[in-house]
């Protein structure tokens, strides 16, 4: 994929005594008092931030913050705890401009500033002409580094990039654009792609489009479960979707007409409650009873899916296979998570639940790409071309 990045800007002078627009992603949890409670996100942003700083540009950064209304201002959708701590780690001042789209402002090379909240601007969600051509004008430079709003064409992350000078890929978005051409444009083989989670429906088209990619399709979850409906199997209790039988056997069927797999389970981990308390049983999948719930699977299929995983050549992550919350339903998920951080495939997880199964087994380091955008990263796995890296290539003249 091909793209201009703001390393290579920097590196090559284009960025001194320029203005740089920088498109973060601060969009920080934060307690009812206001104070941030995670700073994952602002840490993030720094290296782009730093960059420009170091290329002596003049730098201006926003972010969206919550959901806030447009045109209507209330103190909980302010960044100004994330001008604190920005201001914070970069060891310096970060003043804060509040109603900035006309340009009423001043930032001289070597400073930056923090724009308020863009979705406070109106037609920023909707990507207005008149807003993106006066976002334009702000900057000779736009920096996209924001991932996780890769997949929305608003003003701040698609309109500006059509009508700033020069749009670029930050070193956040540029690692994400990289490791997912890696993963998923010219892999190394064997793909193996491992989809977790409760429905079927919200990850179908997913599913579809990794069927015709993929050498080894593992499900897991409520998903699993409604595959094994599919092959005939019984479920008793378990959560799954029996409408989506015939969708998760036309899966199954691209795969096989590939010469692909779909490997369900051999043995199950079944309880007839989740809860901490639940007493958990592991049976032979054939076994299941009218009441079972099926919340994991059991050591047979984990070491089935770990052999898999050690034979892979490219790895995709996006879900658990079992309720990995309590320790009695976790094999699965930590024994899947211990075989990618042993296998010398090349790795790329993301999602929620994931990067939470990722950070209880201590296995960050060991993934060699981590993506921080949820809803992007799916889009990316459903076969999309998200509109940051569609705008960005057609800026670049690809």
């Amino acid at each position: 994929m091909k793209f201009l990045r703001f390393s290579d800007i920097c590196a090559s002078g284009q960025a001194t005594g320029k203005r740089v627009f920088i498109r973060a992603d601060l969009n920080v949890p934060q307690d009812d008092d206001g104070n941030i409670t995670e700073d994952t996100r602002i840490r993030a942003s720094l290296p782009a931030i730093q960059m420009a700083l170091g290329a002596g540009a003049a730098v201006m950064v926003t972010s969206h913050l919550g959901r806030p209304t447009e045109g209507e201002f209330k103190p909980e959708d302010t960044l100004a705890p994330v001008a604190k701590r920005l201001g914070k780690l970069l060891g310096r001042e970060v003043p804060l401009i509040s109603d900035w789209v006309e340009g009423n402002f001043q930032v001289k090379p070597g400073e930056v500033v923090l724009l308020e909240n863009c979705r406070l601007n109106k037609g920023e969600k909707k990507n207005n002409p008149e807003l993106a051509a006066k976002l334009g004008k702000l900057c000779d430079v736009f920096v996209h580094d924001a991932f996780g709003t890769a997949h929305r064409a608003e003003a701040t992350t698609y309109g500006i990039a059509e009508t700033a000078p020069v749009a670029c890929a930050g070193p956040l978005l540029a690692a994400e654009m990289d490791a997912i051409s890696k993963a998923l444009e010219n892999p190394k083989r064997p793909l193996v792609a491992i989809v977790g989670g409760s429905k079927v429906s919200t990850k179908l088209s997913i599913l579809k489009t990794l069927a015709s990619r993929v050498d080894q399709l593992i499900v897991g979850g409520g998903i699993a479960n409604t595959f094994l409906l599919a092959a005939g199997k019984r479920i008793g209790d378990s959560l799954a979707e029996p409408e989506m039988v015939r969708e998760a056997q036309q899966v199954m069927d691209i795969m096989k007409e590939r010469g692909a797999e779909v490997p369900l389970p051999v043995d199950v981990v079944v309880a007839d409650e989740v809860s901490a308390l639940a007493r958990a049983n592991r049976i032979h999948v054939d076994e299941v009873g009218p009441h079972d719930r099926i919340l994991d699977v059991g050591p047979k299929t984990s070491a089935k899916l770990a052999d898999i995983i050690a034979h892979a050549g490219t790895i995709v992550w996006n879900g658990p296979v079992g309720v990995f919350e309590y320790p009695q339903f976790a094999g699965g998920t930590k024994m899947m998570a211990s075989a990618i951080a042993h296998s010398e495939a090349f790795s790329i997880a993301g999602g929620g639940d994931t990067l939470a199964a990722i950070a209880k087994y201590h296995i960050g380091d060991e993934v060699d790409y981590i993506s921080t955008g949820g809803g992007a990263f799916l889009e990316v796995l459903e076969g999309k071309t998200l509109p940051a890296f569609e705008v960005l290539a057609k800026r670049a003249g690809a």
